[in-house]
């Protein structure tokens, strides 16, 4: 139990990582308060799986980028929970295109809104509440490091995310606060899969020859999340596969 009584709010806990993240944290010990914009059948499925597992959980659906519904979101957790401990901002969105040319300017701003503007928003609204020994931690990707050719405007923001990570560590460091990223590379999400139509994998294949799982990349959140990582703050760590990342 490496996070026994920890309270924790995760933002796109309804599926893909931050659903594994939820569960591994609440087999852990933790209470989970799910954010969630719109799949809310997916939201209690699970909270309702946190709850079998003994740990309390809630479910709020909300828009990050509503800097209102981030103040009462956190504070809903700190009520339910009686304290915030470990915040995720995981939730995000990608809209695929081959050309700047064709890039439309609403989802760039949907995208931004999203993946950096609500992930500051919630964190402002979550940091008057967190104590020393409190940990934030945020989803970027392997495309702030690598780019990728359809992705321009969601890999910029995996890129603010990584420097909005460090500066935000040098901030915290006199409070006790860390704050760290997780990068993954290539993962079989509902996103990924609902975004570039990709086919289910072979999972059959060695770890290193496919894509990751949630699972797999949960594991790096709960390092982070736990005492072991006491003495990592501004980092990123890189659950890819063997990608070469520099930067």
């Amino acid at each position: 139990m490496q996070l026994e009584n920890k309270s924790v709010l995760i933002t796109g806990a309804d599926s893909g990582i931050g659903k594994a993240v939820a569960l591994l944290f609440a087999k852990e010990g933790a209470n989970v308060s799910i954010m969630f914009h719109s799949d809310e059948e997916g939201a209690a499925k699970v909270m309702n799986e946190i709850i079998s597992l003994g740990r309390k959980s809630i479910i709020l659906q909300g828009d990050i980028n509503d800097s209102d519904f981030c103040k009462k979101a956190i504070e809903k957790t700190v009520s339910e929970f009686g304290k915030l401990d470990i915040l995720i901002n995981n939730a995000g969105t990608q809209f695929p295109c081959d050309s700047i040319e064709n890039l439309e300017e609403e989802n760039i701003r949907t995208t931004f809104n999203s993946n950096i503007i609500g992930m500051i928003l919630l964190t402002k609204a979550a940091f008057p509440y967190l104590k020393e020994g409190g940990s934030v931690i945020n989803t970027t990707s392997a495309t702030a490091y690598q780019g990728h050719a359809e992705l321009l405007d969601y890999s910029a923001t995996k890129g603010a995310i990584v420097s909005f990570t460090r500066s935000l560590a040098l901030q915290s460091k006199p409070k006790g606060i860390r704050v760290n990223a997780v990068a993954p590379g290539p993962v079989a999400t509902p996103l990924t899969k609902e975004t570039f139509d990709e086919e289910e994998e072979d999972q059959s294949k060695p770890p290193l020859q496919r894509n990751a799982t949630e699972e797999e990349i949960a594991t790096s959140f709960l390092f982070l999340a736990s005492d072991q990582a006491v003495q990592i703050t501004g980092q990123v760590l890189h659950p890819n596969g063997g990608l070469i990342i520099n930067g």
